[in-house]
Order: C-alpha cells, then sequence, then structure tokens
C-alpha cells in the first residue's frame, strides 16, 4: 500500500471579468491518515505533465482541447485527471518532488521499493516500512525542576538535567 491516496470528487467552473471561465478539480489527498484538498485547473495538470516527462514517463493526459463544457464531458475529464494521478502514484515507488509540490504534501523519506525474495507476502513487507515520521509528545513538562521550597533537592533529575543539557560539566 503506498503512503498517498488521492480521489477528485468534484469540479466546479469559475467565472470572473479578467478572463474566460474555467473549471476547477477538487483533489482530494490522503497522506499516512491526514487528510487535506487541493484545487487545480487543468492548466496546472498539463504543466505539471510537462515537467514530470523530465524524470518519469507519466500516463496519457486527457485531451487538453474539449469542444464544449457540458457536465457531461468535464466529469469525463474529471475522472481521467483523477485516474492520471492515480496511476502516477502506483507506477513509481519514489514520488517525483514537483508531483508531491503539486499535491501540497510536505516531503517525506521515501522507502525505496525492494524485490520480494521467494515466497515472501508483499503485503507484510510493506507495512513493516515506515510511512510516517516519529512524534513525540509531552503532556507536561518533561523536565520538571524541584520546588523551590523543597527543603532537599531531587538528585535523580538534577543528576538527568546536568546529563542531558551539560554533559561536558563535572559534578562535584
Amino acid at each position: 500500500m503506498h503512503p498517498v491516496r488521492l480521489s477528485i470528487p468534484s469540479f466546479r467552473s469559475e467565472n470572473n471579468s479578467i478572463e474566460r471561465g474555467y473549471t476547477v478539480f477538487k483533489i482530494e489527498v490522503l497522506v499516512n491518515g491526514r487528510q487535506h484538498t487541493v484545487e487545480k485547473r487543468y492548466s496546472e495538470f498539463h504543466t505539471l505533465h510537462k515537467m514530470l516527462k523530465k524524470s518519469i514517463k507519466p500516463p496519457e493526459m486527457p485531451s487538453k482541447h474539449v469542444r464544449n463544457w457540458v457536465p457531461k464531458v468535464l466529469e469525463q475529464r474529471r475522472q481521467g485527471l483523477e485516474l492520471y494521478l492515480q496511476t502516477i502514484i502506483m507506477e513509481n515507488g519514489i514520488l517525483p518532488k514537483i508531483f508531491l509540490d503539486f499535491l501540497n504534501i510536505r516531503h517525506f523519506p521515501s522507502v525505496p521499493k525492494t524485490e520480494s525474495c521467494g515466497s515472501l507476502d508483499t503485503e507484510s513487507e510493506e507495512s513493516s516500512k515506515l510511512s510516517h515520521q516519529p512524534v513525540l509528545l509531552f503532556l507536561r513538562d518533561p523536565y520538571p525542576l524541584p520546588s523551590a521550597h523543597d527543603a532537599f533537592s531531587n538528585v535523580v533529575i538534577e543528576g538527568v538535567i546536568h546529563g542531558v543539557f551539560y554533559p561536558d560539566l563535572q559534578l562535584r
């Protein structure tokens, strides 16, 4: 299973006085359990395609020229763009930086695909790979200092603090 999943559930038309109307495609991106949305025009997909050609062999793009903007035709384009992005994800072990930027994904270290040996189950091989970055969360201060009104200082806490923050300092 790849750590990036996406779909293009919808599109909308934009009209303004400066330029001719255009369509915006809503891309839902799921990365390691976190979802976000990116909106892109077809022209941005086309630019991505041209840049991807420099590093990988991307799949075919849906046609650039559409005769009419009826919902049925736009729906076909939506499906085509969704398939285009999903194919790039499925066919590439390490996703190109330009692709991650396009989807507004922060770059994470990719684990290169390894050849499966003999009768190893590829599902368990895939699930053993790290697909997230470790996070350390403390609900309280992990380095509590003894309160000023303590008659005796806590030697263990003091030792840990000195060991962590002042490893070169000699204690008497």
